[in-house]
């Protein structure tokens, strides 16, 4: 069986998108992303090492499932954040037996949003 990718958008490589939600600390991550949040901030909630966070968004990053931005301003210092970029993400069997993933990006505007508000504060 092959696996085939669609989306709203870009499409990104299906086999990351399915690692990434092959791997429990990812998972961990993307369900604590409603908001934008700091690597720190997720390394808490999602209680893992902050090294092992960063590894984890470069993952989902890599399969266009979290965005990062920067305009967190503290003092001098912009922090990065990351945010999810999605809403859905199915996996089905198509009428010829072959995976198919879904990924709904509907998101967008969210993490522009908040990129914008957090430069003017």
């Amino acid at each position: 069986m092959s696996l085939e990718y669609s989306a709203s958008g870009e499409t990104p490589d299906t086999e990351r998108v399915i690692g990434v939600l092959d791997d429990a600390d990812c998972r961990a991550i993307i369900a604590i992303l409603e908001e934008p949040k700091t690597a720190s901030e997720i390394a808490d909630e999602a209680e893992l090492p902050l090294s092992t966070a960063y590894r984890k968004l470069d993952r989902l990053t890599d399969a266009e499932l979290v965005s990062e931005t920067t305009g967190v301003r503290r003092g001098r210092h912009q922090t990065a954040r990351y945010v999810a970029t999605f809403d859905r993400i199915a996996i089905t069997l198509d009428g010829n037996r072959e995976f198919r993933v879904d990924v709904e990006h509907s998101r967008p505007h969210s993490l522009g949003l908040w990129a914008t508000l957090t430069q003017v504060f």
